[in-house]
């Protein structure tokens, strides 16, 4: 005579996401608005007030919608897509001039490290504006007492 044994099944456990959290309004816009705005020096999250208080320097806060810029933290990510960018336009435009003229080292140094600059210094905020934006749309800020 067989004998068989069925276990009782378990029951399943279903996880459920904490429905209280409420993500902040700068992380429910869409990635591609905060980007624009951040490239335009404002705002990322309401483009109503100046990212910048100087050159390089965040605003602490939006004095319009209150977003926490100052929180975040883009270090040297800024530095080092404007150093691909401009090494993108550069070298090709180098390249060029130097395989259908080739004018002398004086004239290529007198042409290409002020182009270089000049570049480096007009791409460097509007890309650390972006950077913000990205960065404040995935939420990566640090509390204060961090900063």
């Amino acid at each position: 005579m067989s004998h068989s044994t069925t276990t009782p099944p378990m029951p399943t456990t279903r996880w459920e996401p904490d429905r209280a959290a409420r993500l902040a309004p700068w992380q429910t816009m869409p990635m591609g608005l905060a980007l624009k705005r951040g490239l335009r020096c404002t705002c990322p999250a309401c483009g109503e007030t100046r990212l910048f208080s100087s050159y390089l320097k965040v605003v602490p806060e939006c004095t319009a919608c209150g977003a926490p810029l100052g929180q975040v933290r883009a270090d040297d990510a800024p530095p080092y897509f404007t150093i691909v960018l401009v090494g993108h336009i550069v070298v090709p435009l180098m390249l060029f001039v130097e395989k259908t003229w080739s004018p002398s080292l004086w004239l290529q140094a007198a042409l290409w490290l002020p182009l270089t600059l000049g570049l480096t210094l007009a791409f460097l905020q509007p890309i650390k504006g972006a950077t913000v934006g990205l960065m404040l749309r995935l939420g990566m800020t640090k509390p204060p007492e961090e900063a």
